[in-house]
């Protein structure tokens, strides 16, 4: 049986759910799965070579359009990915893997009842604009009841799921992963305040106008905040306070240059609002955080716990910019205890590995087959 992951996204993409596709495909393809890829191409470029993941011998990628010829071509729609994906697959050998709910959906309401594998990251009838979230829930009710199994990002998703529809036939609770290195540099440990990072996502729920407005009682420190799209970086901008820590904003980087970055740092901070999107999240950052051996100062949100224990990292009340420059106080003022802390989740981000990742979504595989 081939496995179809179906991406219907341009890639590559500037957001983390593109790092997470290319690099599920890829350790699962790396751990024996017959796999084909399909996306929407940007250009020439590979996907996999742009985020720099070896591609391994059983993955195939298939470039599908979502749009219509030209010159109509900026018109696009997943109905249309869907059914040319369709019309080259042979469904009896096929079980598809989809992470977009829309695209699930379409899948689905196929009369030729395709096998898939549903991969939920939040839930939509709580996260969508009021005007949707209807629409949004009826899809993933359908999804739901058709789906052969569903792979949730966090327990919290998984949670609600259950409580807003039907058990499904076979759910599992499977984070998101990390490509560890083996090694990493030295870092500067001595004085752990001098690179404080921040990696992803300006979005407001995310909380990186808390870490500026924390900057303001940190003087003496230096922030880095990673990502972004221009006007929201000139809007984080426009907060800092000259009398407090230096923060540098280096706007979107290329993933490989983002993590160079985060591999030089000692501190690393996630701080989430008490938003709707953050009670369903499974952040790629805080695993990244984990493998680059930083001290982690976190919101004291559920899904973070799900990963960290409470002694793994310093815990803070989300939204509030004065709990986040204590915690980052109390590791400048203490470099062997941030030390201790970086040591710790960075052995622990073992168990995040994609290969990890791979091996249980291989037995959630396993286990469908059987029931089939």
């Amino acid at each position: 049986m081939k496995l179809l992951y179906a991406f219907p996204e341009p890639l590559p993409l500037r957001r983390a759910r593109g790092i997470q596709a290319v690099n599920s495909a890829a350790a699962l393809a790396e751990g024996g799965i017959d796999l084909e890829f399909a996306y929407v191409p940007v250009g020439s470029e590979d996907p996999f070579a742009y985020y720099g993941v070896p591609k391994p011998a059983l993955l195939k990628s298939t470039p599908i359009s979502r749009s219509l010829p030209w010159p109509l071509g900026r018109i696009h729609s997943n109905k249309w990915f869907a059914a040319r994906l369709l019309r080259k697959t042979d469904l009896t050998k096929t079980v598809f893997y989809v992470r977009h709910l829309k695209l699930a959906a379409l899948l689905a309401a196929n009369p030729g009842k395709p096998r898939f594998i549903y991969e939920a990251h939040e839930v939509f009838a709580d996260t969508a604009p009021a005007g949707k979230a209807l629409e949004r829930r009826e899809e993933e009710l359908r999804v739901m009841r058709s789906a052969d199994a569903i792979v949730s990002n966090s327990g919290a998703t998984a949670k609600r799921l259950v409580e807003l529809y039907e058990s499904p036939k076979v759910l599992e609770v499977i984070p998101n992963g990390v490509s560890r290195p083996e090694a990493l540099p030295p870092k500067n440990w001595a004085c752990p305040g001098d690179h404080i990072i921040y990696s992803g996502s300006l979005f407001p729920w995310k909380g990186a106008a808390d870490l500026v407005a924390a900057a303001a009682s940190l003087p003496g420190c230096i922030i880095e905040i990673i990502g972004g799209e221009s006007d929201r970086v000139a809007e984080l901008q426009a907060g800092v306070i000259e009398t407090g820590a230096k923060v540098r904003f280096t706007g979107h980087l290329p993933h490989a240059q983002a993590l160079e970055h985060l591999y030089a740092a000692c501190i690393a901070v996630l701080p989430n609002r008490a938003d709707t999107d953050s009670e369903f999240t499974s952040p790629i950052k805080l695993f990244e955080y984990m493998a680059a051996g930083c001290a982690i100062v976190v919101s004291d949100l559920p899904p973070m716990h799900e990963v960290l224990d409470k002694d793994d990292a310093l815990w803070t009340r989300p939204g509030d910019p004065q709990s986040i420059a204590s915690a980052i106080s109390v590791l400048v003022q203490d470099p062997a205890l941030a030390r201790r802390l970086g040591d710790r989740v960075r052995e622990k981000s073992r168990q995040f590995t994609w290969q990890a990742r791979a091996e249980r979504v291989k037995a959630l595989l396993a286990k469908i087959g059987e029931q089939r």
